[in-house]
């Protein structure tokens, strides 16, 4: 059973940063490739970014620059850091588990968490 477990979202002002975590369990973390999605009102599921390797990564070309993937191995959780946000980065924020096949990321259906609501005021 897929275990995510996403946490620091919440309100912030046009400008302002916010780090996302995904806690997984152990299981979790070591089977699968882990990856960020946002879902807004209105709009598609979009990806940000996922690991595709131990220390690789791959960014939508929308989400580069200003979001960061990171993974702390001890602890089991991957870190999203979000800067410069503006109101269309409101959303829930969803920790996704993934295969990777000849370098490409491929979610999981169904292998999401709960998500966490990022809310950017103007």
């Amino acid at each position: 059973q897929v275990q995510l477990h996403e946490s620091g979202g919440g309100p912030v002002q046009t400008g302002g940063s916010l780090r996302l975590s995904c806690a997984a369990s152990a299981d979790t973390y070591n089977s699968y490739y882990l990856g960020w999605f946002r879902q807004s009102p209105g709009k598609e599921h979009e990806w940000i970014a996922s690991f595709v390797s131990d220390d690789k990564t791959t960014y939508a070309d929308s989400m580069k620059g200003r979001f960061t993937i990171s993974k702390d191995n001890t602890k089991h959780i991957v870190y999203l850091d979000m800067n410069s946000l503006k109101p269309e980065d409101s959303g829930t924020y969803l920790c996704v588990a993934g295969d990777v096949h000849d370098g490409t990321w491929f979610p999981k259906a169904g292998y999401w968490g709960q998500g966490t609501q990022v809310t950017v005021s103007s």
